[in-house]
């Protein structure tokens, strides 16, 4: 390669790089709030993730999502996909502790109540201790139903192809349970809508 070459090479790594670092520097910019961009960024995290446990169904693209089995704030154990067959479900990963899930929270609820007893299910799970959760809830209070697990390897997160744990992470899953859509970082206000409808 000559000369000439090398510094075209060296300037176009130096670009990526460059709208790489304002990406992420600057929060979340329109291309990561599009389709393109979230496939993007959700191919790169799953490169750089550790391998799930090999024994671990994780949710692909267009496929049945594994089935889970969650406590939810009152001790009740609720089966997803199953416990709300033939609606689709909007699943939402949070933490008590993470800044931008509780940003995002009014306006999931905002949809939550918008959808009626026919709509999409939204579904929170809290990737957090359920004192710490009982508490946040009261001072934050969400209509739709908060489910419980242990962020780790084998958690809901990574089961629905969030191999890396980023917070807030959220999936849209058909009526018939499979994963049609995935979301990394929060949503921005009326993002919903549109994000479901598409």
């Amino acid at each position: 390669m000559g000369s000439t070459g090398k510094i075209l090479l060296v300037a176009a790594v130096a670009g990526v790089l460059g709208a790489g670092a304002g990406l992420w520097l600057n929060g979340p910019g329109p291309l990561l709030r599009t389709e393109v961009g979230q496939r993007a960024l959700q191919s790169a995290m799953e490169a750089t993730a550790p391998k799930p446990p090999a024994d671990l169904a994780v949710a692909r693209r267009g496929e049945v999502i594994p089935a889970l089995q969650l406590p939810s704030l009152d001790g009740r154990n609720v089966a997803l996909p199953a416990a709300y067959a033939g609606r689709p479900l909007l699943i939402n990963l949070w933490a008590s502790w993470c800044g931008p899930c509780i940003e995002e929270m009014p306006e999931l609820d905002r949809f939550a109540a918008a959808q009626g007893a026919n709509g999409t299910q939204v579904v929170g799970i809290a990737l957090d201790d359920a004192a710490a959760v009982q508490d946040f809830l009261k001072r934050i209070p969400v209509r739709y139903p908060i489910l419980l697990d242990q962020a780790g390897p084998r958690d809901a997160g990574v089961q629905l192809g969030n191999p890396k744990g980023v917070l807030p992470y959220t999936v849209l899953v058909s009526a018939d349970g499979r994963l049609i859509r995935q979301k990394i970082g929060p949503f921005q206000h009326g993002e919903i809508d549109n994000w479901v409808a598409d």
